[in-house]
């Protein structure tokens, strides 16, 4: 990847760290589908006038429209809603720390399906030690709610593995070619489709109470920034750098999270913070490859030397 690509990902773990605070604050008072149906159908709504300002070509081929709804199906709508349930019973910190996990099913999912990312023992070993940094980084005891709420854990974790299989299925789609802000607006729009009769029968959210002020505030961060924005940069990136090199985002919100505590919230930087960011760090340049491949070449010219 590029030194912009790098910067866009760092970008996008900034705005998608950010979610699970938001969906912290909307469970308090708002159910599931409720939350996820609006966040992608404000979405949708932000895309479709940015498409229509632009005035972008709409897709003409069905096969574009048909992938549109299978990724809003696996990319939003059952992650989006296992995530909004799973945080219903677990804290932000572990959520993520399950989260993580989604380069480990991305590595080998990328590695079976696409010709360009094949698996290797560079990057099994990157994402393993990726997410041991994102395990210590979150600290440990974030981990002793592994002992309970099993289903919700289990559910965090077929969302990450949803997100991989939908990398890899929206990294084959780019070659059908459409608009990012395109593909964006189609999926959100594709998820609202799934949605929208299961909220109806099953949250009623006609008759729920009007949610606070800082409800309605995370739900518009949550549609307009978590998942518009975020998802217009994530296709963009898709076609530059790749499946895997993309979600390796999960590795880094624990850190955006905890460098904004420091700047922000005058907290305090442990030293294992340190050893799990350099561990994220080996993780990220092994998944990369450049600088291995570079000693591995320098080494090559010395010993023939």
């Amino acid at each position: 990847m590029s030194g912009g690509d790098w910067a866009v990902l760092l970008f996008l773990s900034l705005i998608w760290g950010g979610s699970f605070f938001f969906v912290a604050v909307a469970v308090q008072e708002l159910p599931t589908l409720t939350i996820v149906l609006f966040r992608v159908t404000v979405a949708a709504l932000v895309l479709w006038t940015v498409v229509a300002l632009r005035g972008a070509p709409l897709p003409r081929d069905p096969r574009v429209w048909l992938t549109f709804l299978l990724l809003g199906l696996v990319n939003n709508a059952i992650p989006f809603g296992l995530i909004v349930w799973g945080q219903q019973v677990l804290d932000s910190g572990l959520a993520s720390i399950l989260n993580a996990t989604t380069p480990l099913f991305t590595v080998v999912i990328a590695g079976v399906f696409l010709a360009d990312e094949r698996l290797s023992l560079a990057r099994v070993l990157g994402v393993l030690t990726g997410f041991a940094g994102v395990v210590l980084m979150i600290g440990f005891d974030s981990l002793a709610g592994l002992a309970g709420h099993a289903i919700a854990q289990v559910a965090i974790l077929g969302a990450a593995c949803a997100y991989a299989v939908s990398a890899v299925l929206a990294r084959r789609f780019g070659s059908l070619g459409p608009d990012p802000v395109v593909t964006a607006a189609g999926q959100v729009t594709g998820a609202a489709l799934f949605l929208a009769p299961a909220a109806a029968v099953i949250d009623r959210p006609w008759q729920l109470a009007v949610p606070s002020a800082p409800v309605w505030a995370s739900l518009l961060a949550l549609a307009v920034v978590s998942t518009a924005l975020a998802y217009t940069l994530y296709f963009r990136l898709l076609r530059r750098a790749g499946a895997t090199n993309l979600v390796l985002v999960t590795f880094l919100v624990p850190v955006t999270a905890i460098l904004m505590g420091v700047l922000f919230l005058d907290e305090r930087l442990a030293w294992v913070h340190g050893l799990g960011l350099a561990l994220i760090a080996a993780g990220l340049v092994a998944i990369d490859g450049r600088l291995l491949r570079r000693g591995g070449r320098q080494g090559g010219g010395q010993g023939g030397r």
